[in-house]
């Protein structure tokens, strides 16, 4: 049986952690910026934890 592959898309946006979860960046941040508050901009930075029901899937697409 040939190796599975790694979703290239996935292995940049997803990191998994030391104890298995997944983390993502923060949606609302590549444009229209100026439309959007410093406040807003700021919150969003740094990384968030995959939503639970999402993580079946990423952990499918990064050959996990």
């Amino acid at each position: 049986m040939p190796k599975q592959k790694t979703h290239s898309g996935s292995k940049d946006r997803f990191k998994v952690t030391g104890t298995g979860k997944l983390r993502r960046r923060q949606v609302g941040r590549n444009h229209l910026k100026m439309t959007k508050s410093g406040r807003r901009l700021r919150r969003l930075t740094g990384e968030t934890e995959v939503a639970k029901a999402d993580v079946p899937e990423v952990k499918r697409l990064l050959g996990r």
